[in-house]
């Protein structure tokens, strides 16, 4: 059976949500925000899992780069045009945006990001922060 995942990150945690290929919800949890424990859940729960789906944001590249090393397919979508879809539900809490975003996983109704390298990331850090003559 095909399942999908969608990750809500914040800061310290990170909601997840598993629905099948007909919509229904599997399985929801919290997790810390890390790219370790996300892939040991995932690996742990998921075994027909097809795609992970997070939206753009300050851990995005991390944990996408984090996943990605583990094997996780994975796929960080544009965060404003998720928001239109994530902001036609009633309640909006962390809990119904990783719904949201896994829904929109299981249906591929999202535009995609283009993740830079991790080394790409590490040189522009580095020429943000050289000496000004």
């Amino acid at each position: 059976m095909s399942i999908y995942a969608g990750l809500d990150v914040s800061d310290k945690t990170t909601h997840i949500c598993v629905v099948n290929v007909d919509g229904k919800v599997l399985r929801r949890d919290v997790v810390a925000s890390d790219p370790d424990v996300l892939a040991k859940w995932l690996s742990k729960h998921c075994t027909d899992l097809v795609r992970v789906v997070l939206e753009t944001g300050t851990l995005s590249t991390f944990l996408y780069h984090g996943l990605v090393e583990r094997g996780v397919a994975i796929e960080c979508i544009c965060a404003r045009h998720a928001k239109g879809v994530l902001s036609a539900r009633v309640n909006k809490s962390d809990v119904h945006d990783a719904e949201g975003l896994a829904q929109l996983a299981r249906t591929g109704w999202y535009k995609r990001v283009h993740m830079k390298a991790s080394a790409t990331h590490i040189d522009r850090a580095a020429l943000r922060n050289r000496p000004r003559p």
